[in-house]
């Protein structure tokens, strides 16, 4: 549950809880030190350089002993860091100018403390374009990350904190919210994109009962329902970046709507189509040859080996089409209106308006996934704006349609009725966070 009225010392509070439940054999730094970061951290995200608002990373990592356990296998792509020549005061205005030259998406600052517990900018840390990557769903596999963790400004007063791929906490303005929820994997919402697949579902059944009938289409359903999810989750994030607010609305019906550029884009469906088979045909080529490897036969069909390698390149190169779909119907919604989905994720058009007035006397926030009914927190739907109230008024009118809205600040909200309410979703996870298995669990997260 999110709490309200929050600082950054409530932020050093959560996350030194987390790190003493690690099972890590790295130092855990004093409550003192994690309360000047964060708060150093925080007001540095309020700064302005050169008329730029403040965005920056920093790794809390150690610069006598930075990587104490290497791989033994180090792949071209693993973080470096780079010491300066004399280390540098810790403060707003060193995290400011430095800010310049360390893009978060690339770069992030090495910070530690000394035994009196007084922080400093020791050097550099390089290759964090992959670690981005892969939590926005745009590499399947993800670096190792260096230090304790990291904490990141994504916007003015919002840190997001991190410890391998598991987000600790963000803390928002005067919000401290301990996790996100992952509605696209499990509850109603999930149910409903799952549901939504069913066509792509149906196209790869067929598939591999022409192409690979000796592949069982239930070995593959989850993937399938990764990928599909996978792909909203990229929309939203694609759409929080121009940071400018827009809605989608995906429903079977245009009812109540009045859509000023009506379009039918079904690229992006017949792209993810595409990359689920070209996965499947690259896993079978690859298990074929590791199977007649692993026999301990001589002589190979180069027909594999040829079928390995197209199907790598084809799915590499689809790959790079769905980012291009995304990036295209994410700018649609920098024009003021609804993005609009049949349920099958195929563009209806954009600059949508919502004409259903009629709207509930109150919605139900869920605090959980799943929105089990004792969790429900009832809400004045006239609390919100017009684009939260429109969507509201839209799904409660047309049962069975999903209404996701961003803020200009990044924030996204679900909507969806069940039965007779309607349910409200927040601080909804779209990037690719994963539990580590170096921190003990106290509560499940659903």
């Amino acid at each position: 549950m999110a709490l309200t009225n929050a600082k950054p010392k409530d932020l050093a509070l959560h996350v030194l809880e987390k790190l003493e439940h690690s099972k890590l054999a790295l130092p855990i730094p004093p409550l003192t030190v994690l309360e000047n970061l964060f708060e150093c951290v925080f007001f540095a995200s309020m700064r302005t350089e050169e008329s730029d608002l403040v965005k920056v990373t920093v790794t809390l990592i150690d610069p006598q002993n930075p990587d104490p356990k290497p791989p033994r296998k180090i792949v071209p792509e693993r973080w470096s860091s780079i010491s300066f020549e004399s280390p540098i005061d810790f403060s707003i205005k060193g995290l400011v100018k430095l800010s310049k030259a360390s893009d978060p998406s690339s770069t992030s600052l090495a910070v530690y403390y000394d035994a009196n517990g007084k922080l400093f900018i020791w050097g550099l840390i390089d290759q964090a374009l992959h670690y981005q990557s892969f939590l926005n769903y745009e590499s399947e596999s993800g670096s190792e990350q260096p230090g304790l963790f990291q904490v990141s400004v994504s916007d003015i007063g919002t840190l997001d904190v991190l410890f391998d791929y598991e987000l600790l906490a963000t803390l928002k303005q005067n919000i401290l919210i301990p996790r996100y929820l992952d509605v696209f994997t499990i509850g109603p919402i999930s149910k409903i994109l799952k549901a939504n697949a069913t066509s792509l579902k149906a196209d790869i059944k067929l598939f591999l009962a022409e192409q690979h009938p000796g592949e069982a289409y239930d070995d593959w359903e989850t993937f399938v329902d990764s990928l599909w999810i996978q792909t909203l989750s990229r929309l939203l994030l694609r759409i929080q970046k121009y940071h400018h607010g827009g809605a989608i609305l995906i429903s079977n019906t245009l009812t109540d709507v009045d859509v000023k550029y009506l379009i039918t884009y079904d690229r992006l469906k017949l792209a993810v189509s595409n990359y689920a088979k070209e996965t499947i045909n690259n896993y079978v080529a690859e298990t074929l040859i590791d199977n007649h490897i692993a026999s301990g036969k001589k002589m190979m069909s180069k027909d594999w080996y040829i079928e390995e390698s197209r199907s790598l390149l084809a799915k590499q190169g689809i790959a790079d089409e769905i980012k291009g779909c995304i990036s295209f119907l994410a700018s649609h919604t920098c024009v003021d209106g609804v993005l609009l989905f049949a349920p099958d994720m195929i563009s209806q058009g954009f600059g949508g308006v919502l004409k259903a007035r009629k709207t509930p006397k109150k919605i139900f926030i869920s605090p959980t996934a799943t929105a089990t009914p004792k969790s429900l927190l009832t809400t004045d739907p006239t609390h919100f704006g017009t684009r939260h109230r429109s969507m509201i008024a839209y799904c409660w009118n047309h049962p069975g349609s999903l209404g996701l809205v961003i803020s200009q600040d990044g924030d996204i909200r679900a909507f969806y009725r069940i039965e007779e309410k309607l349910i409200m979703w927040e601080n909804i996870k779209t990037q690719q966070f994963i539990k580590s298995r170096k921190l003990k669990r106290t509560a499940p997260n659903v």
